[in-house]
């Protein structure tokens, strides 16, 4: 028998979602009857222990007899369960400083830490992730910022309705001005800001008409990698060498800050990628864009003017063109800037029930049988001790 527990999130502020949904634990005991699944009581989760018990999940505060233990955030150091393994977003892959202390507390623990952020396929696409819930609720907060600035429309807080099929509802009759959009990305992250896209009635044009041509209907433009980046030397795109040598290719988002009134940026970013824009370009007049939804909130990152988090109770804030300062958002002389970095949050059932069927289409059985290489690939940490793989680790992790 494999007993998996679903822990209690213990990090402030608390998140709402989880591994698996009553309905998915009441599945998995009835196709897979050497497998149970028990839960920590929490009275902050988005499903009650009540609808777990209803469920015939039992529901107890020691996870002590569980063989493995499914969480979503980073769990506090002095929560962990000595020899455990845990599933969990550690963010600790790139060494970050956050984050150490937790890292030194899993090797002190002998804890055998397998990250969602690192399962992946053979050819390094991730397998599991809260991202197109994510691109739903920042599309949703970038739109509805930029009808408060403007006052052109109005759309209400995602975390207002119980869930997805609800927030469809808000859409119904909702007329849009003639705006131009510019979405980035071509993940989990921007897939769900092209739902929203397509559920607002928002007509998709190309690159280059975005650019030159005028409209009297909203658009928007789906600006993957080969429309964003191109190598340095010769102008060209390639996804495999983008990603090895990101410091050979330049950004070539800078036209279309000229043309573009709502930003929604789902790409994906690292240290050694240029950002969408500079702030020369920021300060410049030409800059037409009022509104950016920074999805991926990667703070100085992909875009240069995200200087902190935002909140879901206070998500958007202000930019000063000329000081670079924070402001209160909606002002003529700031751009707006929504960066949260838990928006799976705001509609945190139907995020936990995505996140579920990915669980348990592509990691649960692996997690029976005892390994696979996806669940190798993914193992930062083994009773303790770094992995081959992440052995790059060592002097973070205290070796």
């Amino acid at each position: 028998m494999l007993t998996i527990g679903l822990i209690r999130e213990g990090k402030i502020p608390a998140d709402n979602r989880v591994a698996l949904t009553p309905a998915q634990c009441k599945w998995i005991h009835k196709t897979t009857p050497h497998v149970k699944v028990i839960l920590q009581t929490s009275a902050s989760r988005c499903f009650s222990d009540k609808e777990y018990g209803a469920a015939g999940v039992e529901v107890t505060e020691d996870l002590s007899s569980c063989d493995i233990l499914f969480g979503i955030k980073e769990v506090p150091s002095e929560q962990l369960i000595p020899g455990k393994t845990y599933l969990f977003f550690s963010h600790t892959k790139k060494a970050q400083v956050h984050n150490q202390k937790l890292m030194h507390a899993m090797v002190e623990k002998k804890i055998t830490l397998i990250d969602y952020e690192c399962l992946t396929h053979e050819d390094g696409q991730r397998i599991i992730g809260f991202g197109f819930f994510a691109g739903i609720v920042g599309a949703h907060n970038g739109m509805m910022a930029y009808g408060k600035r403007t006052g052109a429309f109005s759309l209400g807080r995602v975390g207002d309705v119980r869930d997805y099929r609800q927030l469809i509802h808000t859409y119904f009759g909702l007329k849009l001005p003639k705006i131009k959009i510019a979405v980035t990305g071509s993940g989990r992250v921007a897939h769900g800001v092209l739902e929203i896209m397509n559920l607002l009635g928002i007509n998709e044009v190309e690159p280059f008409d975005f650019l030159h041509k005028t409209y009297e209907y909203p658009v928007y433009v789906d600006l993957k990698g080969r429309d964003l980046y191109e190598r340095k030397d010769d102008g060209t795109y390639n996804r495999d060498n983008f990603h090895e040598h990101p410091e050979e290719y330049k950004c070539s988002f800078s036209p279309f800050v000229k043309q573009t009134d709502i930003l929604l940026n789902g790409v994906y970013w690292d240290k050694t990628i240029p950002p969408l824009f500079s702030l020369d370009d920021f300060r410049n007049p030409g800059f037409r864009i009022a509104t950016i939804a920074d999805i991926t909130n990667d703070t100085g990152g992909s875009i240069p003017i995200n200087i902190g988090d935002s909140t879901i109770a206070d998500p958007v804030y202000g930019v000063d063109k000329i000081t670079l300062q924070r402001t209160a958002p909606y002002l003529s002389s700031s751009v707006d800037v929504m960066a949260v970095g838990n928006l799976p949050n705001e509609l945190p059932r139907d995020a936990s029930r995505y996140f579920g069927e990915q669980l348990i289409k592509f990691v649960l059985e692996d997690l029976v049988k005892g390994g696979s290489p996806v669940l190798e690939r993914a193992t930062i940490l083994k009773k303790g001790a770094l992995t081959e793989e992440y052995r790059y680790l060592k002097e973070y992790a205290g070796f």
